[in-house]
């Protein structure tokens, strides 16, 4: 009998009930054609491949991360809840050293949710691995937490959650947001002021093939990885820079995820997008079980692989090099531009307009963060929604500092009601969830 190198644990979960509409590209077959395939392989007689069954998330669980307008009943539905449990589940069984690593294999996606959320925007309503990072944190006191994104699509949402946290790397490779949704993830987008350089964002030309990707892992993210030195990785797996993916435009490989895979060793691995649903998904999820649980993958080869093909131009390798080379020069200064970002008790004001696609709800934010050397740094967000709610948000950072604490509990306290619908109050260190109205 084939047995893996390790356990590895799997959780499906296609949501049968769920769909944005029955022709839409984010449905259930998805997942049903990698079901079939995996079962076709005998995956699940391999010895140390283990299914675990998705758990739903409580409204506590979404709290951590998210504050959904004007509460998580109307944001979410079970298939969501669902999703994020798988997530979590995994999230269990690898940090109880059941197995050594997993994949969640889950609908609907989440990297594009935000941590103020109003509804659906880019197939997305709660951040499933946002929020199985915040209870990882919460549940079991890790620290450093390196999430990357191969998703083809910019993970906006993932960014933001985590755009002022230091002790979470956020790292997005993707399709250029000049030619792709949703139009961010330029290298210039490195943080907020606490945390600069702990969101690298990695934009790829339209062509990038296998060689591309490989490229920008071995080259960045591994050395990135090795000087963070995080807890535990995980991976945003996207799989929609496949060759044959509908709605985007790169040449990836079933044989190129797993290689990536193999290389990342992420710890955990989320499905994102990826809509080929008979041409690459099956191939891609099969390549990334395998290469998870230690065994070999080079059998998995799409019926239509052509690697002639799928070169990349010299144009597209030469931009693909010049960008590592930027990413790597802004982690290396890192500390420097934290200093450089203002004085430790200032008051830093972002303004920003988000536009939720999925529900047709434009949203303007005003953020207002506490400058600080000592943690991630208490900040506000006034949102408001057309149509919708207006509301604001406060959040403590879990490495609080007694000064970010006392600051958010001012902006909390000052907070005039007549004038928001909802006022929301974050505690991680307390792990509290405070709403007056």
């Amino acid at each position: 009998m084939l047995k893996a190198s390790h356990k590895t644990g799997l959780v499906f979960f296609p949501a049968f009930d769920w769909a944005i509409d029955p022709t839409h590209p984010e449905r259930e077959e998805r997942l049903l054609y990698t079901q079939d395939q995996v079962t076709e392989e005998g995956v699940f007689d391999i010895q140390g491949i283990v299914e675990y069954k998705p758990e739903l998330v409580s409204n506590e669980d979404i709290r951590r991360t998210h504050f959904c307008v004007p509460d998580e009943k109307t944001v979410t539905t079970e298939s969501h809840l669902i999703s994020a449990g798988g997530a979590k589940a995994i999230a269990d069984a690898v940090l109880t050293k059941e197995v050594k690593n997993g994949f969640a294999l889950v609908r609907p996606p989440g990297h594009h949710a935000m941590r103020v959320s109003h509804g659906g925007r880019g197939f997305c309503h709660i951040n499933v691995e946002a929020v199985m990072v915040e209870y990882i944190r919460s549940r079991y006191g890790l620290k450093r937490i390196a999430i990357i994104d191969t998703d083809c699509h910019h993970g906006d949402g993932t960014n933001d959650i985590f755009w002022h946290d230091p002790d979470v790397l956020f790292i997005s490779l993707h399709q250029d947001g000049r030619t792709m949704y949703p139009g961010t993830g330029f290298p210039g987008e490195l943080g907020g002021p606490n945390a600069k350089g702990s969101n690298l964002n990695i934009p790829l030309p339209p062509g990038t093939s296998t060689e591309g990707y490989l490229y920008v892992i071995r080259n960045c993210v591994l050395p990135v990885l090795e000087e963070f030195k995080p807890d535990i990785i995980v991976n945003s797996a996207g799989q929609d820079n496949h060759y044959t993916d509908p709605l985007t435009n790169m040449n990836f490989s079933a044989q190129g995820y797993a290689q990536l895979t193999s290389l990342l060793k992420p710890d955990i691995a989320v499905l994102e997008g990826g809509y080929a649903i008979e041409g690459a998904l099956p191939y891609v999820n099969l390549g990334i079980i395998l290469a998870m649980a230690g065994l070999d993958y080079s059998g998995v080869v799409e019926p239509d692989y052509n690697p002639e093909q799928l070169k990349q131009s010299v144009s597209i390798t030469d931009k693909i090099k010049k960008t590592t080379d930027q990413i790597n020069t802004f982690w290396s200064q890192r500390h420097q531009m934290r200093e450089e970002a203002g004085t430790p008790g200032d008051i830093m004001v972002r303004h920003r307009e988000v536009f939720y696609d999925t529900d047709n709800i434009f949203e303007r934010q005003k953020e207002k963060i506490r400058i600080c050397r000592d943690c991630g740094g208490s900040f506000e967000v006034d949102s408001k929604a057309t149509p919708g709610n207006h509301i604001l948000g406060i959040h403590i950072p879990v490495n609080a500092c007694d000064a970010c604490k006392e600051k958010a509990y001012e902006f909390y306290d000052k907070a005039d009601t007549a004038k928001y619908g909802r006022v929301y109050l974050q505690d991680r260190p307390k792990d509290l969830y405070e709403i007056k109205t």
